[in-house]
């Protein structure tokens, strides 16, 4: 390999199941189904990072106390040049909130494994792990 290795990109998202189904959202007119989460900022821990998201993304506010860290995501980022990762840390949580679409999200979507192929390669990807662990169908 030529030049040097693009970093990863660092996430943390939230798998709020209900159901054994797990929600995911789309944002900015994509046609991608996404998991609630993002960047963690520096001087942010991941467990504050997916605490923060759901509050920004889907309107919620985790209990802390329930947080979960499940597994890590390490795949291709979408849209990036090949070779550029995405390391996404995933959290189970649990919240009596309602989600809701807020202004960085188009739609929220409780999803299976069905929906597998709306979903970019991190997505697909912590799909499949959650149903291995028996979390959704």
């Amino acid at each position: 390999m030529t030049g040097a290795a693009l970093p990863p990109i660092a996430v943390a998202a939230l798998a709020l199941v209900r159901e054994r189904r797990v929600l995911m959202v789309t944002a900015r007119a994509r046609e991608v189904h996404y998991m609630p989460g993002g960047k963690i900022d520096p001087g942010e821990t991941a467990a504050e990072a997916v605490l923060r998201e759901a509050r920004e993304e889907i309107g919620v506010s985790v209990d802390p106390a329930s947080l979960d860290e499940l597994f890590t995501v390490s795949v291709q980022a979408h849209g990036e040049p090949d070779g550029r990762l995405v390391h996404m840390q995933v959290f189970r949580g649990e919240t009596t909130d309602a989600p809701v679409a807020s202004s960085e999200v188009d739609a929220l979507h409780w999803v299976t494994t069905a929906d597998l192929d709306r979903c970019p390669p991190a997505g697909a990807e912590t799909l499949r792990r959650l149903a291995a662990l028996g979390l959704i169908d």
